[in-house]
């Protein structure tokens, strides 16, 4: 199940709950309005406020099936129910007053759309149980008990059986139903999302078989070669194949199959490619100086091509027979997704007059493209010995997004 899916469905529940309270709140404002008129003697104010409440707030409700803007909804029905709360509260005893109880459900209300309108209303709901406690205090007093006393344990039982009312039967149901809805919804987007994870595992797994395939095909194809610039450019191909390989057999391998850590990454293709060249007892050293840089595919396969052909190139044009040297490799981050590649070696290194224009040498070629491919720069760093190149670029944006 997709995440919009998911955001409509709670968007659905939320605004079905909104709906449901209006409804109840304005129909039973209006009883209540009723009960305290003609039964229990309350003549002034408090049930002239239920009243308007009741209809305002189903006017409100009514409207917004025009203007489907369930924000402007909720702030019109929370707004007139503070208001219509402190009012009633004030005429009804004030901070001993049990229809109080009302406006910490407003606050309630607020908490259950999102965590900042809750935080809103309490703050302000507690300004104004400060403001209700003042008139407890004669000489700020303005507002009077308009409850007759033979009345107010009555109306104490019907705000306080209301409050519990909306909170349980509507609030406390209506809440646990949602939960109940998105906790399941939850729990298949984890399914799926794990039966995703293992289907690209598997396709990562494949694919470097696929691609070991190739590189077997090739190594046979070489042995059955006698010429010798064709036997390198079939071996050359065949590491460029196992660069791409691993990148896939690193993102199989790993929890994180979105992405894969890089200097275990440079490490392990490098190390491969001197002994392929030069052989277990090669004399060249191998320095690398990466942080903790993760990169995604659409980024690690390119880059990873673009070493190959640097270190490749290093190894056989760099370094005679046995000769000592050493090939160093350092990535760094540098602001937001732009990264600086510094690699080289300290070889005899070759002309400035020879450039990828004019050099008929491949992987020359391939290194200033694949540079573009990253959207990159490069240029020969000629204040160093041998071959030597600072290559910016930045990271490609994964045309799939992560499942992990």
């Amino acid at each position: 199940m997709p995440d919009s899916h998911i955001e409509k469905e709670r968007l659905t529940t939320k605004t079905q709950l909104v709906l449901k309270v209006n409804y109840v709140t304005s129909i039973l404002c209006i009883v209540l309005g009723i009960i305290c008129f003609f039964l229990l003697g309350i003549t002034e104010i408090i049930p002239f406020v239920l009243f308007a409440f009741g209809l305002i707030n189903l006017t409100n409700t009514f409207l917004f099936k025009k203007h489907n803007n369930l924000t402007v909804t909720y702030y019109i029905s929370s707004i007139i129910a503070l208001i219509s709360s402190l009012v009633i509260t004030l005429y009804s005893g004030g901070i001993n007053s049990s229809f109080i109880f009302m406006m910490a459900l407003v606050v309630f209300a607020g908490y259950v759309n999102t965590y900042k309108h809750g935080r809103a209303y309490l703050y302000f709901t507690f300004l104004l149980v400060l403001f209700i406690f003042s008139q407890s205090f004669p000489e700020f007093s303005f507002t009077e008990n308009l409850v007759p006393p033979a009345s107010r344990n009555i109306f104490s039982l019907l705000s306080v059986s209301f409050s519990l009312f909306l909170l349980g039967s509507i609030f406390g149901k209506d809440l646990l139903k949602s939960h109940n809805a998105l906790y399941k919804s939850k729990k298949e987007l984890t399914i799926q999302m794990h039966e995703k994870e293992m289907l690209l595992k598997e396709v990562h797994h494949r694919v470097k078989n696929n691609l070991q395939t190739v590189s077997s095909l090739l190594s046979l194809q070489t042995r059955n070669v006698q010429e010798t610039q064709m036997k390198n450019l079939l071996k050359s191909t065949q590491n460029r194949v196992i660069s791409m390989a691993m990148v896939h057999e690193m993102l199989y391998m790993r929890k994180d199959i979105s992405q894969i850590e890089y200097k275990s990454y440079v490490q392990e293709l490098s190390e491969y490619l001197i002994r392929s060249i030069k052989g277990l007892d090669s004399k060249v050293n191998l320095k690398i100086d990466i942080p903790e840089i993760k990169l995604g595919i659409d980024t690690a396969i390119p880059l990873g091509l673009l070493i190959n052909e640097a270190v490749t190139n290093a190894l056989k044009y760099g370094f005679a027979d046995d000769q000592e040297g050493e090939i160093y490799i350092a990535l760094k981050k540098e602001i937001d997704k732009h990264y600086v590649l510094n690699i080289g070696d300290n070889g005899v290194g070759f002309p400035d007059t020879i450039n990828y224009k004019n050099s008929k040498s491949l992987g020359l070629k391939l290194i200033h493209n694949l540079a573009r491919q990253l959207k990159g720069s490069i240029q020969k760093d000629t204040s160093k010995k041998g071959t030597n190149y600072i290559i910016r670029f930045q990271e490609i944006k994964q045309q799939l997004s992560p499942v992990a």
